[in-house]
């Protein structure tokens, strides 16, 4: 399934939640969500621009691969999913692979049906407040352009987007400390 997404920075999510109100979002709720990212034992993901990464929240794990990304304004990429009942991490520590950081935040979704997107209000330690709104699809035009329409209906077309992952803005904030 390929994956677009836009990030942007906000600090007050006051208008956003008014704004998802009136268009009649779905909320799907609060959680609180662990991220451990993992290097591979042969190839530097930072250099293939990929991503191996264990999540955490509300007592379930999903582990997730996460391809290079696609040219564009939107963060396009595939991403591959699976949940998983137990915690993989010994497994994956014997076939190689390292958790090397993890991410920590709060987020809060929603559901917009008419668009078939997904909006989150993520408040991330060490990075700040972003509002996250997240088309799926096989159709990756399609799919920009669902994202677009819901980030205009939410009237956060003004602001400027960050095409760079929690993970890259975390530790480019630890690097300039």
């Amino acid at each position: 399934m390929l994956e677009v997404e836009v990030k942007l920075p906000l600090a007050d999510f006051g208008p956003v939640r008014d704004a998802l109100r009136a268009l009649g979002a779905a909320p799907l709720g609060v959680s609180d969500q662990e991220d451990t990212f993992f290097r591979h034992p042969q190839r530097d993901f930072a250099a293939t621009d990929e991503a191996l990464r264990l999540r955490s929240a509300a007592g379930t794990l999903e582990l997730t691969y996460k391809g290079p990304k696609q040219a564009g304004a939107a963060k396009a990429r595939l991403e591959q999913t699976v949940a998983v009942v137990e915690d993989p991490s010994a497994l994956l520590a014997s076939l190689g692979f390292q958790a090397v950081h993890r991410v920590r935040k709060r987020r809060e979704s929603h559901r917009l049906d008419g668009l078939g997107v997904e909006v989150a209000l993520d408040q991330v330690d060490g990075v700040g407040s972003y509002v996250e709104v997240e088309a799926m699809g096989t159709d990756a035009e399609e799919a920009r352009r669902r994202m677009a329409e819901a980030v205009r209906r939410l009237g956060l077309d003004g602001v400027r987007p960050e095409r760079r992952s929690y993970l890259e803005i975390l530790l480019a904030a630890q690097t300039r400390v």
